[in-house]
């Protein structure tokens, strides 16, 4: 096949195991085994990003993944990645999420930014950052790769939009000027059970370190950032792995807490 038709067919593949929850083999020796050109994940991504709009799915924002070194030990990668996030996947503060929707789901703590100005030069500072930065909020993503067992290379991840699946925002916003983006500690609960810690920093040093990457990337990639959209930072320690009944509490210093909930089965 063509390198457009193995980017289609791998892109179905992606979408048909996230509609019947049924996770499938890794996908990366269709696109070139682990040497696969970056690239070519990103086109099967942005296959499924076009499809979700046609569908009428809207694009609220931006995930950045693998930006802790924890998270890369975890999965023997060693960069960051992207994934859209459409307004289906936000949940509410405490809303439950529903049983049977994913397939092997697990969570992790952020910061998010929410950001008020179009972020469209070809290089971005903090000053720019800060300055489109309406406010700040604590966020749980649900991560929940379609490829089986979580076996990902970084092509598989980023072929599956970032292995991105559904998020929760706090209700709190603050300003940055009001908070240690580098230092603030962060701590995650399951009932009375700490089960992940950590520290901005533990997010390539800073947080916005995170954001001008994506900033850059997404101009660079033709999809930048616009005013209103969400910006998932990265993790700020392990991620956990999740069961129906769970609920997860985040608490990060200066921000307040953030609850995700799964329903029971």
């Amino acid at each position: 096949m063509s390198n457009s038709a193995v980017v289609e067919s791998v892109a179905q593949a992606l979408r048909n195991a996230e509609l019947t929850q049924t996770a499938i083999a890794p996908i990366r020796p269709q696109l070139g085994a682990e040497q696969a050109d970056v690239d070519i994940a990103y086109a099967v991504q942005e296959v499924n990003t076009q499809r979700a709009l046609k569908e009428g799915r809207r694009l609220v924002g931006r995930k950045i993944g693998l930006t802790s070194k924890v998270v890369q030990a975890q999965l023997g990668v060693d960069q960051p990645d992207f994934g859209m996030l459409f307004a289906d996947m936000a949940y509410g503060d405490g809303e439950a999420i529903p049983a049977g929707l994913l397939i092997q789901p697990k969570v992790e703590a952020e910061i998010a930014l929410i950001i008020n100005k179009d972020l469209t030069q070809e290089k971005h500072s903090y000053a720019d950052i800060i300055s489109a930065t309406a406010y700040a909020l604590p966020a749980i993503e649900v991560v929940d790769s379609r490829i089986e067992n979580w076996k990902i290379s970084l092509i598989d991840t980023v072929a599956d939009n970032a292995s991105s699946a559904a998020f929760v925002l706090g209700s709190r916003p603050v300003k940055l000027d009001q908070l240690d983006l580098a230092h603030c500690k962060m701590t995650m609960t399951r009932g009375d059970e700490v089960v992940s810690q950590g520290i901005g920093k533990a997010c390539l040093a800073n947080p916005l370190n995170a954001a001008v990457w994506l900033a850059d990337e997404m101009v660079r990639r033709g999809r930048p950032l616009l005013a209103g959209d969400i910006i998932l930072t990265g993790a700020l320690g392990p991620m956990v792995v999740a069961n129906p009944g769970d609920e997860f509490k985040v608490e990060i210093e200066g921000f307040g807490s953030v609850v995700a909930a799964f329903a029971a089965e």
